[in-house]
Formats: structure tokens, sequence, C-alpha cells
């Protein structure tokens, strides 16, 4: 008992003594103020923090207050509803015991029974509903916690925000985060020491909101993610190794994400509809589907969130959303062959493989090969009443969002985009004006939008025998030099348009942003704005083109004086070690003169 009571003491002696130290040591801590919250950074890179990310977190925020809404009008829509029918059953029964019942001395009627009547306060059981909780938030890989603390301190009507990191470092800098930013943040958010995928696993359908931001691939965390979404629940995701998703290593790729990329201008788009093909596929398996609400590419990853139902019967829908992409080497058209194909028949819906190929072997435009790649997700990545209702909520606070005149809507049902440049780049001609081709589109009765992906990009659901069409008209009002016949140019150019084009400026070829002149595709707001170094890796020289000369020039200046010192405080162990080493030695020889 007295060995556990100074154990105790000295947990409590080491935890003073800690506390006392990082009292002391305030002068390596900077101060992170975003939104409400704050945050302490240690100036040695122990915790992960990129600034560059506040626009991902920003998001995260409208869409999540968002989700809590529809999760209280949806609550309130299946209680009405369970109302309406328990109150059908009593007017049934009412009417039943009118029919069948026997006459009184007052002229009603009475139904002979041997149960008691039902109190009006009553309902019929199953008809009862639990009433709604705050939705309950995961943060799976949480760092410093800041994002945490901004749900918990910015967004009303929020539960219980449960940060998790496998990091000893980052979990005590969350819990140092968490005194420092008060009482709201200490009620609310609580941090844990654990392997996120072991909690999401051993937590099935327990949390309302599941947040995954890795460092990196959000792979290995998807089939845990999955199982931990309630039904109904909300899903955000984050990849930031675009490399990979962008058709850099498409093995690699494969092998995360079961999609093979395709390096086109479209690439972007296309991680982001590999994403979601993956996430519904480890849904699938769980017999659920995800519906997108609202997929985006920005900076330097992508980010999606989605809401996870299951329904076994939904779920055979699948195949239908999914889609393999056929690029053509040459030029830049593309195909979409989808996997699956459905057939009504009666009341039921049979589900069939897709009838293809969509495309011959070599391109009808230019002769040359295909490359294949997908599936890919290719069915709508945004819910157009979701997003109808964050701009509105977005427009009544428009001054707390500076970009708000940059927001723009795109065609959410036409998967990819084309590059205008990539086309006059395949024929060798100067480029019509974003407005002209728009017009051209417009007037041959079709849709056409920018993407929020690239500033040259356009999406249309015009086919490529139109696009191309338009292309060749447009060459034949600006004539271009003569090339080798075999170019992919020259073998489009060689066809004569099929269709008539008009280039008069329509009405609808400019958007809202550029109707008002503002510009949506803006610098970085500051130098080296984009990925970080992983928390803990040693910054060298290498780093420059992440961090900048000034900041790595001043990590190694201190590195060396820390090195200097730590070699100094070495010294000196040493020789206190020697000085011990000596008197233990002295003491010996003593004893033994002695005896």
């Amino acid at each position: 008992q007295s060995i556990r009571i100074q154990g105790d003491n000295l947990k409590s002696l080491l935890l003073i003594i800690r506390e006392r130290a990082m009292e002391s040591d305030l002068n390596d801590y900077t101060v992170i103020k975003e939104g409400e919250a704050e945050i302490l950074l240690h100036k040695k890179n122990q915790v992960f923090f990129n600034k560059a990310q506040v626009n991902n977190r920003d998001m995260s925020i409208a869409v999540l207050r968002e989700f809590i809404s529809k999760r209280k009008q949806e609550h309130e829509a299946k209680l009405s509803k369970r109302n309406r029918s328990a109150s059908n059953v009593v007017d049934k029964d009412s009417s039943q015991a009118s029919k069948e019942g026997t006459p009184i001395e007052n002229g009603e009627h009475q139904v002979p029974s041997e149960d008691p009547p039902i109190s009006a306060s009553k309902k019929p059981e199953g008809v009862a509903l639990r009433g709604l909780q705050p939705p309950k938030v995961l943060e799976a890989l949480s760092a410093s916690g800041l994002r945490a603390l901004r749900y918990a301190r910015k967004i009303e009507g929020i539960g219980q925000v449960v940060a998790l990191d496998n990091d000893i470092a980052s979990v005590e800098a969350c819990q140092r985060n968490i005194k420092f930013n008060g009482s709201l943040a200490i009620s609310k958010v609580e941090s844990h020491h654990t392997d996120a995928r072991v909690h999401m696993l051993t937590h099935p359908n327990e949390f309302d909101v599941v947040d995954l931001d890795p460092y990196g691939s959000p792979s290995i965390f998807l089939d845990s993610a999955i199982q931990s979404v309630s039904d109904g629940g909300l899903l955000m995701c984050t990849a930031t190794d675009m490399a990979v998703l962008c058709g850099g290593n498409g093995e690699v790729c494969y092998s995360k994400y079961g999609s093979y990329p395709l390096r086109g201008k479209y690439c972007h788009e296309m991680a982001l509809r590999i994403l979601l093909a993956s996430i519904e596929s480890h849904a699938n398996r769980y017999k659920r589907y995800i519906v997108p609400v609202l997929s985006v590419q920005m900076d330097f990853y992508v980010r999606v969130f989605v809401r996870v139902y299951t329904s076994a019967s939904a779920m055979k829908s699948t195949p239908l959303k999914l889609s393999y992409v056929y690029q053509c080497i040459g030029c830049d058209s593309f195909h979409l062959q989808p996997v699956g194909r459905s057939l009504p028949k009666n009341n039921s819906v049979r589900y069939l493989p897709a009838i293809g190929p969509v495309v011959a072997q070599d391109c009808y435009h230019c002769g040359k090969k295909y490359n294949m790649g997908g599936p890919i997700w290719s069915a709508p990545i945004h819910d157009q009443e979701w997003v109808t209702s964050i701009l509105n909520s977005v427009k009544s606070m428009n001054d707390r969002y500076p970009a708000y005149d940059r927001i723009y809507a795109e065609l959410v049902d036409v998967p990819l985009f084309l590059s205008l440049h990539n086309l006059c780049a395949t024929l060798k001609c100067i480029s019509p004006s974003a407005a002209m081709f728009r017009s051209a589109v417009i007037n041959a009765n079709y849709r056409i939008s920018g993407t929020h992906v690239n500033p040259l990009g356009m999406k249309t659901d015009a086919p490529m025998e139109v696009i191309w069409d338009i292309m060749r008209c447009w060459v034949k009002n600006h004539p271009i030099k003569a090339q080798a016949p075999e170019l992919p140019g020259s073998v489009i150019l060689s066809k004569e348009p099929s269709h008539q084009v008009d280039f008069s400026r329509h009405a609808g070829s400019l958007s809202k942003a550029q109707a008002k002149k503002v510009a949506r595709f803006l610098p970085n707001p500051e130098k080296h704005w984009g990925p970080k170094l992983r928390a803990g890796r040693q910054i060298t020289s290498k780093h420059v083109s992440l961090i900048g000369h000034e900041a790595v020039n001043g990590h190694l200046t201190q590195h060396h004086e820390e090195l200097k010192e730590e070699e100094e405080e070495a010294v000196q162990e040493d020789n206190i070690q020697e000085e011990l080493d000596a008197k233990r030695l002295k003491t010996t020889e003593d004893i033994a003169s002695t005896s």
C-alpha cells in the first residue's frame, strides 16, 4: 500500500513538473488563432499543422451546419409521418367501433371489449420515435485538435466531438489545446490516444459524422469509417495524395483505390470520382451506399462529403453509377462506358451488365488508339438541393465569406470536362474566346458551364462530334499552316463539319462571376501555400520549395544551436559520470584497504 501511495505521489509530482516545464517553455509555442479557436503550436514541428487547410475547415463547418439542419428536418418529417399513421389507425378503429357497437341511452355506440380504452396520450406500439440527440462527431486523425475545437465552438447544436490520434505527442497537444480553449471545449471535446481504425471498428454505427483528414491517402481508413458512421450519417473525407490519384503512379492508385487513373486535363476531377467510387465500393460490402452532397478539388487535395445509407435493394444500382473512361491518345476525345444497366420489368427492375464497347478500337476522329481508365463515379458529385441550401446560408452571411461572388454553378450531371486550350493545341490553331466557344455550344442547343477544378475547363453535354465541328468551323474562319497529314489535328480537319455552327454571342455565355468581372481563381494568399512536412520530420535544405529559404535557414540555425547545446550537456553529463565513477572507485578501494 505504501508503494502504491508513493507511486501515486510520483505520478502527481511528474504531472506538476511537466505543467511547470510547459509554463516555463511557453516561449517555444506559437498561438494560432483560426475562427474562434486557438491552439498552442510547438516550434519544433512536433505536431502537424497546415495553415492552407483553413479553406477545408471552413467548408466543413458550412456543410456540417447544413447536415444538422437537414437531419432535424428529416427527423421532424419522419415523426410527422408516424403521427399521421397512428392517427389513421385510431380513426379506422373508431369507425369500426361505430359500426359494431351497441346503442346506449345517450345515443352513442360502445365497442364490446374486455380491454380498457386507449388513452389519447398513448400511441400504438412502434409509433413513438426516439428524441433526436445532438450529432456525435468523430475526428479520426486530430493532430493538434484544431478542427475538433472549431466544430465545438463554431457549430450550434453539435454534440460530443471525439478526437483521435495514434501519436502521443499529438494527443498531448490536443489535450493541451482543449484546456487552452476553456470550459466549452472541455465539455464537448475529448481526446484519445488510439488507432483510429480499431476505434471505428469497435464502435459501429455510433457516430453521426466521421471526418477523415489524413496526411496522404485515406484508403486504409475507409472500411472502418463506413462501418462507424450511422445510417444517414455524414462521412467527410480528404485525400492529399494527388500525384497518385492524378495518374503519376497508376498501379499504386489501383492498389489503393481500385481504379486506374488517366493523365488528362480532367485528372483532378477524375481523382474526385475515383475517391467516391472507392468509398462506394467499401460501403457496398456492408449493404450500404453513398449519396455525395458536395465534392471539391482545391489547392493540393480533394475533399468529399457523402451521406451513408443502408439498403440492400438500393445498393444494387451501384453499377449504374460507375463507368470506365476511354481516352484517345491522339486528341482530347473521351467516352464513358457504364459498368451496368437497368431493365424495368413489370413493377421491378432487373440489373444487367452494360452493352459495349461504346467506342471502336481506333478513335473515330483522329484514328489513334484509346487508353482505358477507371472505374470512376459517373453519377453527380453534388446534391443540388444541398448546394443550394449551403449557398443560401453563405449568402445570408456573405460578409463572413469574401469569396462569395466567386461561387458559381457547374453542370452536376456531366462527368469530366474539356480544355479549350488543349483542343486548340491538337489542331495547332489560335484559341477562340471562352465566351465565343460557349455561345457556339449553347446555340447548338447543348449545355455548357465552367468547372471549379480548372479555370480553362468546360463541362458540356455536347458530343465530341459537335465539339470538333465547332473547332473545324473556327479553323475555316481562322486558317492555320499546313501540317503533316498523319497528325491527329490534320485527320480531324480533313473531315467536313456535319453541323451548322453559330458563333453569335449568347446571353448565357458568361457566368455570374464573369458578368460581375470578379476573379474566381485567385493567386495563393501567401508564399509556399501548399502541403507541409509530416510532423516530426527533420527539416533540411531540400524542403525549401515547401516552406521557403527563411524558414529553412531559421530551422537549420535553431537545429545547430540545439545540437551544440546537446553536445555541451552530453559533455557535462560525461564529466559528472566520470566524477561519480572516480568516487565509487575510491570508496571501493578504501573499503578494501580497511578490510
